[in-house]
């Protein structure tokens, strides 16, 4: 397994941070990392750079001038840009990370953080983003998944998802109609690095309103104290 190290070497990263101390930090470290940083110390900068250029990734504070981190992301992912989202944030109730989410965040670090945390869950982001993908089709009743262009479609209509709900999607799939339990979805989606219990519980709320909610039966079944299934 590639050490963080590896994964974070060569990466083009995009941070966007007010704060000019904590920019210069994060520089330091992640260009001692091997990666390449670009900064936007306001959102609006920020949605701009990541339209018009490819990241690996994206460091986003919540907390910015002309446009907050929740705007930013939404218009990111409501204007098509799939680039994992790592949000800094000084809140981590439950009802901050639903909001984070459902702007289309991927993960989170609370500040103050930790460089050891914040360099894993990066790593584990990119790896989950850029890793290999199979060249086929994976389908199950009307779902469908090209694991080439990650494109998903139910019924014939497009379903827009972030790199977390895909590849949780991808899991169920592949093992429709039996139950994944919560800690396979984990493990499939964050490995050792095990996530607060929020992390999946949001993901699966999304992905459940992505999935189900514009059709008329749902497909993503919860089993009470064994995990979730998809049904046709």
């Amino acid at each position: 397994m590639p050490s963080p190290l590896d994964i974070l070497k060569n990466k083009k990263i995009l941070v966007v941070e007010d704060n000019t101390e904590l920019q210069g930090i994060l520089a330091d470290f992640l260009e001692i990392k091997g990666a390449h940083v670009d900064f936007a110390d306001n959102g609006e900068l920020g949605l701009q750079l990541a339209l018009d250029n490819e990241f690996d990734a994206i460091i986003l504070d919540v907390m910015l001038p002309k446009k907050d981190g929740h705007q930013v992301a939404t218009a990111l992912r409501e204007l098509g840009c799939s680039t994992p989202i790592l949000m800094l944030t000084a809140l981590n109730g439950p009802d901050d990370l639903m909001k984070g989410f459902n702007s289309g965040a991927d993960d989170f670090v609370t500040k103050p953080f930790n460089f050891t945390e914040l360099e894993l869950r990066l790593s584990a982001m990119i790896k989950r983003f850029r890793g290999e993908v199979a060249s086929n089709t994976v389908a199950f009743g009307d779902l469908v998944v090209n694991q080439s262009t990650h494109q998903v479609t139910r019924a014939g209509s497009a379903l827009t998802l972030t790199p977390v709900m895909y590849q949780l999607l991808v899991k169920l799939i592949k093992s429709a109609p039996e139950v994944v339990s919560r800690d396979a979805l984990i493990d499939e989606v964050w490995g050792e690095d095990v996530p607060d219990k929020d992390l999946l519980r949001g993901h699966i709320y999304l992905l459940r309103a992505e999935l189900d909610k514009p059709f008329a039966h749902a497909m993503l079944v919860t089993v009470p104290k064994l995990g979730f299934r998809l049904e046709k």
